[in-house]
């Protein structure tokens, strides 16, 4: 079967090479540069040591201040437009639920992960605390002024839960702990609770451990990658990056043992050269282990070593989008589906009727993460336009409607 695009396909809804998927062999990062030793490691936002003044909004034609956790965390856009730190509004819905805090450094992180705008080989280009990364703009805060304005707030938080996203840095682990000490020492679990999206590079069964005795809820690798192959050629050696498949998986298999049942759990890009059947499988992996899935769409974040490439096909984000939400939700097994020979899905495992149901109930198109308050399908981590723009949304941060879902159904072709 050919993978190129019938004639009339709509543009930029090709994939890698012109087909109708991302491919392998299609979808080669560039290969990172190192910066100059004046560049390196943070060092003019330490030689110059400008003192942060509060809330620092990333501006690139100023010094950046020299700012480190755990006195000081990023955020989203979303989380400082909700928290009031900023100004500003998400369109069609009302910002975010999930408060995601970033550890930041001058330094920055480590690691260089091809897709990733926060990655090292930036170093030349912009300081750590100005880089865009899930397409926005990260305002640096202090921790003390986020407890303060959570736990002043109490009940009437417009937050469902609070995730802390570790990095890969020297002081990450630690500074993990004390920010998740200092927040539990303010704000109760059922005010607020608290996932750890972790840096399984740096860690042990032992960190794992002192976080969910802290009181961390729920604890996530972001493997990104669906295969061991991919993994090395977007995290690992293939980048000069210190990440290793079978590294994440010990920490993820740590997080079994130890946060328990649905309480654990992956972060998925879909579409940087993976199968609709690779990722899938592994979907399943996860749900048979117990743990859950949250997935990402593949998107050119600029500044990274992959912004020359398509972002994923909305026929196959969709397709995996839907069987996903039905293996991880619904009951349905992988083994039940069918793939033709590009592995794609060519059916879902599900009878005509009960597949249009799930369709219709848009659930499955919205963001997939960990959950808020609503219901366990329906994510605190909304991600508003992480992955894709408003003008073509791939994870929905709201409920689909009428006009979306018909959207939806003609991108999935069905």
């Amino acid at each position: 079967m050919t993978c190129l695009k019938p004639e009339g396909t709509l543009p930029g809804e090709t994939g890698a090479g012109g087909g109708d998927f991302n491919a392998f062999g299609a979808m080669q990062p560039r290969s990172p540069s190192e910066a100059p030793k004046d560049k390196r490691n943070g060092a003019s936002v330490k030689a110059n040591d400008v003192a942060p003044g509060g809330a620092y909004l990333p501006n690139y034609n100023m010094l950046t201040p020299n700012m480190r956790s755990p006195e000081y965390v990023q955020m989203s856009t979303a989380a400082a437009i909700t928290l009031g730190i900023m100004p500003g509004k998400m369109y069609r819905c009302g910002c975010t639920r999930c408060l995601n805090l970033l550890l930041t450094y001058p330094e920055g992180c480590r690691a260089n992960c091809a897709y990733c705008g926060l990655a090292r080989h930036r170093e030349a280009e912009r300081d750590y605390a100005d880089r865009n990364f899930i397409r926005v703009d990260w305002p640096a805060v202090p921790m003390d002024q986020v407890i303060d304005i959570v736990a002043n707030d109490g009940e009437a938080t417009p937050f469902h839960r609070m995730c802390i996203s570790m990095i890969t840095h020297p002081g990450s682990d630690a500074d993990t702990v004390t920010v998740m000490r200092n927040w539990r020492e303010r704000i109760t679990h059922d005010i607020m609770p608290v996932s750890i999206l972790s840096n399984p590079t740096t860690m042990t069964r032992g960190d794992v451990r002192a976080l969910h005795d802290l009181g961390a809820d729920i604890f996530t690798v972001a493997l990104d990658a669906a295969t061991p192959e991919l993994f090395d050629r977007t995290r690992g050696r293939g980048v000069n990056s210190p990440h290793s498949w079978k590294k994440y998986w010990e920490i993820l298999n740590d997080a079994r043992d130890i946060f328990g049942a649905q309480k654990f759990g992956a972060h998925i890009i879909v579409g940087m050269g993976e199968t609709e059947h690779d990722v899938l499988t592994l979907v399943q992996q996860l749900v048979d282990l117990g743990g859950h899935s949250h997935m990402f769409c593949f998107f050119p974040e600029k500044g990274s070593l992959m912004d020359h490439l398509p972002a994923t096909p909305r026929d196959q984000w969709r397709r995996v989008q839907l069987a996903r939400y039905l293996i991880d939700c619904y009951g349905v097994r992988v083994d039940q589906m069918s793939f033709d020979e590009e592995g794609r899905v060519s059916d879902f495992g599900l009878a005509a009727g009960e597949l249009d149901t799930v369709i219709d109930a848009g659930i499955a198109f919205r963001t997939s993460g960990c959950p808020g308050k609503f219901a366990e399908d329906i994510s605190a981590c909304d991600r508003p336009y992480g992955d894709s723009p408003p003008s073509d949304i791939a994870s929905y941060p709201f409920q689909p409607i009428k006009k979306d879902i018909t959207k939806i159904r003609r991108q999935l072709k069905l």
